[in-house]
């Protein structure tokens, strides 16, 4: 950094912000500047009032639920640089046992200063409006999910039992509706139940339909219909996947996109003494029950190609059909070595995720297809990956363009 740049500590709340400055080392003070309401144009008259000694001005403030308005106001200014950081890895002292606005802002300047706040990934605005819709449908289907678990616990307190079928099927719906019960609050009870369950299907349905309207209109529209070439993966499930990592080529290496999604493992090791636990599961869970659902496909031996596949180039093909047939054999190695089926499943889907930085790559449009410069520094990095005996990043095919990449970010939205 310049001598002469400025750190700023920005916390945000709904209406207000706190601001904090740091001059440069090595005997730069950290002060706290003052509250700001927290609108467009407070935050142009403290800018104007930082940058008004000619000044580089560096910015940052915490993720949250205020969103990337106030990034996407300060960002592409000359002479004005503004992070979004990770409130996951701010580093913190684990004696402090008070925390305010002020506090927090003062932090945050002096460890932007000092280079230990991690910035993440923001998305464009056209992005994150199908990143909200895809959420949105699947908060449609926690609906639906948890009107199920409702009639279905009533109906078992009532010692009601469906007996022709699997639940939850239109023969399970018609049963549902010739039910009868005593009881007058017990009917009225079910009837809401039932107009409950129906207004949450619909509601999926709907936003279902309005994914599969937008997608072929998103930027990213390649990507999802590259990763329709893998089994396990159809239209929803793929959407789910990019709306939340975005393209996988800005991670340098497979391994950094697996641990971005949690499905690294922990491991607390000092001296000859090696422990590794359970998944981080830091990331999105959204994508991590996405890989999930789609690894227990790979339960059933390797199929013929799907039919998307045959849609896509040559490497992608390869590359489908090399996870195809890899993943299922992981999986029954790692059931005939003991492992439970949660986790061998678990293993497939960190493996699986391989194979989508591959396609990724492979498929890329001409125009957004990396420098050869970065091929070899990628390949490079891929043969020096450790090697785990229960999870192993994919072997990528020689044919493929799974070696390239992009420019990586230092990490991903949340």
């Amino acid at each position: 950094m310049e001598k002469d740049t400025l750190y700023v500590g920005l916390d945000t709340d709904k209406k207000h912000i706190d601001v904090a400055v740091a001059e440069p080392l090595p005997a730069g003070e950290v002060r706290y500047w003052g509250k700001i309401a927290n609108d467009a144009a407070s935050v142009e008259r403290l800018l104007k009032r930082l940058c008004r000694d000619g000044r580089d001005v560096v910015l940052c403030y915490e993720a949250g639920p205020c969103g990337y308005g106030l990034y996407r106001q300060l960002a592409g200014r000359p002479g004005v640089r503004c992070d979004v950081v990770a409130p996951s890895l701010i580093p913190r002292r684990p004696g402090e046992r008070v925390k305010t606005n002020r506090r927090d802002a003062l932090a945050l300047a002096r460890l932007l200063r000092a280079q230990e706040l991690t910035a993440i990934w923001v998305p464009d605005a056209a992005h994150e409006a199908m990143r909200d819709l895809v959420r949105a449908r699947a908060s449609a289907v926690t609906a639906v999910v948890r009107c199920q678990q409702q009639i279905g616990a009533f109906l078992l307190r009532q010692g009601i039992l469906y007996t022709a079928g699997r639940p939850w099927t239109k023969k399970h719906r018609q049963w549902l509706g010739t039910l009868r019960f005593e009881q007058a609050a017990h009917r009225l009870m079910f009837g809401e139940a039932l107009l409950a369950l129906d207004q949450a299907a619909a509601r999926r349905q709907r936003l279902t339909e309005h994914i599969e309207e937008l997608v072929p209109s998103w930027p990213l529209a390649w990507l999802v219909e590259a990763l329709q070439a893998l089994r396990g993966l159809r239209l929803i499930n793929a959407a789910v996947l990019v709306s939340e990592i975005g393209d996988p080529r800005r991670f340098a290496t497979p391994r950094k996109l697996m641990g971005f999604l949690g499905l690294g493992v922990c491991e607390h090791s000092t001296g000859d003494s090696v422990r590794r636990g359970r998944l981080t599961k830091t990331g999105s869970k959204r994508d991590r029950k996405a890989l999930i659902e789609a690894a227990w496909t790979y339960r059933a031996p390797a199929r013929k190609p799907k039919v998307q596949a045959s849609r896509q180039n040559a490497a992608v093909q390869a590359i489908a059909e090399k996870a195809n047939h890899r993943l299922s054999r992981r999986y029954r190695y790692l059931v005939r070595r003991g492992k439970l089926s949660k986790v061998a499943v678990a293993a497939v889907a960190r493996e699986m995720l391989g194979f989508v930085w591959a396609i990724a790559h492979a498929a890329a449009p001409a125009q957004q297809q990396p420098h050869a410069t970065t091929v070899a520094h990628t390949t490079r990095g891929l043969r020096g990956m450790r090697k785990s005996s229960v999870i192993r990043t994919p072997a990528m095919p020689p044919n493929s363009d799974a070696g390239k990449q992009c420019p990586p970010a230092s990490a991903a939205s949340p």
